[in-house]
Parts: C-alpha cells; structure tokens; sequence
C-alpha cells in the first residue's frame, strides 16, 4: 500500500461524507452475506480510520485493525480511545512482507485496498492463511476499470479487477464458496466527465 499518500489523508478522512456512507453500504451488505454469530473475531485489513470497523464493531467480539500508514493508525487510536471501544486492536501489519500474525480469525474483510496491493495472489494466499478453519473472507474492491478512479494514478497499482479471473486466483489460494454481488457505486467526475464506478463484494471461505 502506499503509506505517504494515506498519511497524508488521514486526519480529513473522515470528514468525506461519502466514504462514511460507503462504510454504512458496506457493513449492511456483510450482515447480509455472512452470518455473524456471538464471539466472531475479525481482522481488518487495511483499516484506514476505522470507519467499516465502527460500523461493524456492535456484530464482533474483538476486531484487530491492521494498516501500513502511521498515519491512519494514529487517527484509529484516537477515534478508539475517545469511543472506549475496547474490542477493537489497532496495529501496523504489512501481511505481504511481515511474519504472519499469532492469532487466527472467523472474518478477515478488506473495503477499497485489494486495488493498491501489487501481488494479489499472495495476499489472498496471507488471507487464507490467517483465516479460522470455516472463516470467512470478505472483499470489496472496483469492478475493472479504465484507470479513471485514482486521476493522478499515484495511489493505484490494479485498475480494479474483473470478477471470474479474481474468482480464480481465490480458489488458487484455497478458498471455496467464492460469491459475488454488486454492493455500492461511486460517482465521480473524471476529466469533466461524470463517472460511475461500482465495487462488488466477493465473499468466500476457508474449508
């Protein structure tokens, strides 16, 4: 990921009402794909501000948020300590370069970063790895686009995905159970021109 941009983002992030409605769409459409159950633990993965997390954190039991901007993380811990939400565990985690976490999770979920990880078929392969036997994997990410999204092309790696192909490197990695739906869209205005974006949700399981 890239940590300079991000760092530099995150003390306004918060402020964009969009990305906070986007958070609430997408908690709605996990409740609605998986079925949280009493004592689930969770994993985060590139958490930003928290702002899934939030809108999750009444359905987990505990929520580690992992991030690798410095900056994103001190704001998460601020917005944690003001919120005396102590099922939620913020830390810097890079899983495509550091020593897997000790701990394994029920649910690892990831909103708007699968796009900014150059190897997807090793974070995938990281994710199965963390994942409880019968966990769930939760991503939701941009249909494949023109490269439009990121305008100055300085925060984007993938110009998002196309849906069978990451379906496939998925079961590469393991997973089974692998769906997908259309769960949110962002317009934006790209060089004057008016653009609408959907992100799916792709949901699977360790088995």
């Amino acid at each position: 990921m890239v940590i300079n941009i991000f760092d530099e983002r995150a003390r306004e992030w918060d402020s964009d009402p969009k990305k906070v409605e986007r958070a609430g769409a997408v908690a709605d459409a996990l409740r609605a794909a998986i079925p949280f159950r009493p004592g689930m633990t969770a994993l985060e993965y590139g958490c930003g501000t928290g702002l899934l997390s939030f809108a999750l954190r009444e359905d987990l039991a505990s929520i580690t948020l992992a991030d690798t901007s410095e900056g994103m993380l001190a704001v998460l811990s601020d917005k944690i300590a003001a919120a005396r939400a102590d099922n939620m565990h913020p830390v810097r985690l890079d899983l495509v370069t550091d020593p897997l976490p000790a701990a394994r999770f029920d649910l690892v979920y990831s909103l708007m970063v699968l796009h900014h990880i150059p190897d997807t078929a090793t974070i995938l392969r990281r994710f199965y790895a963390v994942l409880n036997p019968g966990g769930w994997l939760a991503v939701v990410d941009l249909d494949q686009e023109d490269g439009s999204f990121h305008a100055d092309h300085a925060a984007q790696v993938h110009h998002g995905f196309e849906r069978d192909a990451l379906q496939a490197m998925a079961e590469i990695a393991g997973f089974t159970q692998v769906r997908f739906s259309t769960v949110y869209e962002i317009k934006k205005t790209s060089e004057g021109q008016a653009r609408t974006y959907p992100l799916f949700l792709m949901t699977a399981r360790n088995e």
